[in-house]
């Protein structure tokens, strides 16, 4: 793997990634102009970062994007909630910042359009990011279930 600066030619098709998955708008707030990826040996970016901090990984299996911390927290600025946001009650919330698993019985508000699979960004009731990670459930069906795991963490803030 090499690191080297994006070329115009991949951020935008990293940006139109992003516009896709998190909608429009998305790819621009995400990737701005001095990124840095990370490329496979067959030159396929993997991953992003600005400063040295780590905005998105590339999924191999499916091309989708996950999210770092950094990435999470310029989305956050750029997108009204609840887009794409799952909030944990304050009791739990130390424990999602740890990079804990965030479950259903927690989840106070989460957004509607939220699918199973879809990257997330776990708030708190101020809207501050704890955590990123992948929906296990849908919106509506976080809200409704009494157990299981509603969102699988990847990184704690």
């Amino acid at each position: 793997m090499s690191t080297s600066c994006l070329p115009d030619s991949a951020r935008r098709r990293m940006q139109v990634i992003a516009d896709f998955q998190f909608g429009k708008g998305a790819g621009l707030a995400l990737f701005p102009e001095g990124c840095e990826a990370i490329l496979s040996r067959t030159g396929r970016v993997r991953q992003i970062s600005l400063d040295g901090n780590r905005l998105a990984t590339v999924r191999a299996m499916d091309g989708r994007l996950t999210l770092g911390i950094e990435g999470a927290l310029r989305l956050l600025s750029c997108m009204a909630p609840p887009a794409y946001r799952v909030t944990v009650a304050a009791d739990v919330a130390e424990f999602v910042r740890q990079g804990k698993n965030t479950f259903a019985k927690h989840v106070i508000a989460a957004d509607p359009d939220i699918r199973a699979g879809d990257e997330v960004m776990v708030v708190d009731d101020q809207d501050q990011l704890l955590a990123t990670g992948s929906a296990l459930l849908s919106g509506e069906e976080m809200l409704l279930f009494n157990y299981g795991l509603a969102v699988k963490v990847r990184q704690g803030r």
